[in-house]
């Protein structure tokens, strides 16, 4: 059955924050790729973004594939970074685009009407279009200084965060460098969930956010 964009909206109104665990499997030591997705499906996280640019269409297809499945009865949307062609083909709920991939129209045109579309954005002009074109939520970053984008700039900060969100008609996470003890400041400012690699692959990192944060209690910001 279609999903209308209303009803593709739901997915973002919990109570809670909502967590958007971005793949990175060049940075994972200690544990396997397949152990930390099961791992952060296990707890409970809302999103999976599979961003590994580097793979074949054929890897990057086996492995969204895999995702998938590993993703079935829970209420984890999978999508894909760039790559709407192997989304679908994958059975992913989504595909999330660079700012400087096809337009969001582009997509909608040809895609589902329940396919997920989310676009990155770094200020709030980016923000504005991508809510005129049609994304259902957009990825602000990078909010707080963090290793992987040393050589981008100075970190937008809350202050950035809290304008984009106030004027947004859709969704906004927060992306780049939230730890756990900073998810609060981040959802004060208006955001929807936070987005992360580290927070989740990284061990530490994530036994801090399982200390705080529960997803399986819906109503729930935090836990005490």
């Amino acid at each position: 059955m279609s999903i209308s964009r209303n009803s593709r909206r739901d997915l973002f109104t919990d109570k809670r924050p909502l967590f958007y665990y971005i793949t990175d499997r060049g940075r994972l030591s200690g544990t396997s790729f397949y152990a930390c997705i099961r791992r952060v499906l296990k707890w409970g996280v809302d999103f999976i973004q599979v961003r590994e640019k580097h793979l074949s269409d054929r890897a990057l297809f086996e492995m969204t594939q895999r995702i998938v499945r590993l993703a079935d009865r829970t209420d984890c949307r999978i999508l894909v970074n760039g790559r709407a062609d192997i989304a679908l083909a994958a059975g992913a709920h989504g595909v999330h685009l660079p700012s400087n991939a096809l337009p969001v129209p582009e997509i909608r045109s040809w895609s589902p009407e329940n396919f997920l579309i989310g676009v990155s954005v770094h200020t709030q002009g980016e923000a504005e279009r991508a809510s005129q074109e049609g994304a259902d939520y957009v990825l602000l970053g990078h909010v707080y200084r963090t290793p992987s984008k040393y050589g981008y700039g100075l970190p937008l900060g809350l202050d950035y965060l809290r304008q984009l969100c106030s004027g947004s008609s859709i969704p906004v996470f927060g992306l780049g460098g939230i730890k756990a003890g900073r998810i609060e400041s981040v959802m004060d400012s208006g955001a929807t969930g936070v987005a992360g690699i580290r927070l989740y692959q990284n061990r530490s990192d994530f036994n801090d956010l399982k200390k705080l944060y529960n997803p399986r209690q819906r109503d729930a910001s935090r836990m005490t």
